[in-house]
């Protein structure tokens, strides 16, 4: 290689090296976990940033952002009802992803009718147990949708209260019990298969926003992170994921 193409290369390297490498502290959802963990290592290769990622359910999420530092979050669009929280983001929040619910069952296991709300209705009341989360964005949701069908109470005695998004489908890979009811995304895991997706009556979409801290020190990498979400690699991701981009 001649001293001319050398010094093309050079600049080349520098035209795409971050003018300071930093490491940014990310807020984000339980559900997102899958997505991020493998979007977030791709991020890092190409822009040369390192991220801190902490998840968690909505209701801690909104004590992390009042408690602060963090640069930027990727959190249920509840989080940002709570004006307190909604204080700690700069701009306008940027809709990352979506995701619908449903139900899944043991890997091999018979899989009941979830299509109508009559057939979801049956299917839970003859379950013997049922895996839910309910200390999240996503967990009210289900709840919500038990008393619509009027079952609230009966799902109650039955419920199997798990501790994160990811132990909802363990609960059920390992026998613990016979359904799991959650964000679509999550109940694609190893040991169970998805039933299917909540009746459209009941359909809906939970919602991810992402939005760079106010007080973040690093604002531009942070913005180039939430860019990231957007590019064919990062769609790629969560397509693959279960989950619906933008």
């Amino acid at each position: 290689m001649d001293k001319f193409a050398i010094a093309a290369a050079i600049g080349l390297a520098m035209a795409l090296a971050p003018a300071r490498a930093a490491e940014l502290k990310v807020i984000a959802g339980g559900s997102m976990t899958a997505s991020l963990e493998e979007i977030g290592p791709q991020f890092e290769k190409a822009s040369g940033h390192k991220l801190d990622m902490t998840f968690a359910a909505t209701p801690e999420l909104i004590k992390m952002a009042t408690s602060g530092p963090f640069d930027l979050g990727v959190v249920p669009v509840d989080v940002m009802t709570n004006d307190a929280a909604r204080s700690k983001f700069a701009g306008t929040p940027k809709t990352i992803a979506r995701v619908g619910y449903g139900v899944a069952v043991k890997a091999g296991a018979p899989k009941p009718d979830v299509s109508t709300p009559e057939a979801l209705k049956a299917a839970l009341l003859k379950a013997q147990s049922v895996a839910v989360f309910p200390a999240s964005a996503a967990g009210a949701h289900v709840q919500k949708t038990f008393e619509r069908l009027g079952i609230a109470e009966q799902i109650k005695d039955k419920s199997k209260v798990q501790t994160a998004p990811g132990a909802v489908p363990q609960a059920v890979a390992n026998g613990e019990a016979e359904l799991g009811v959650f964000l679509t995304n999550v109940l694609l895991a190893p040991g169970v298969e998805l039933v299917g997706p909540f009746p459209p009556d009941l359909q809906q979409e939970l919602v991810f926003v992402g939005a760079v801290a106010t007080d973040s020190k690093d604002t531009a990498a942070a913005k180039a992170f939430l860019d990231y979400l957007k590019t064919p690699e990062a769609v790629g991701v969560f397509k693959a994921k279960g989950v619906t981009p933008g």
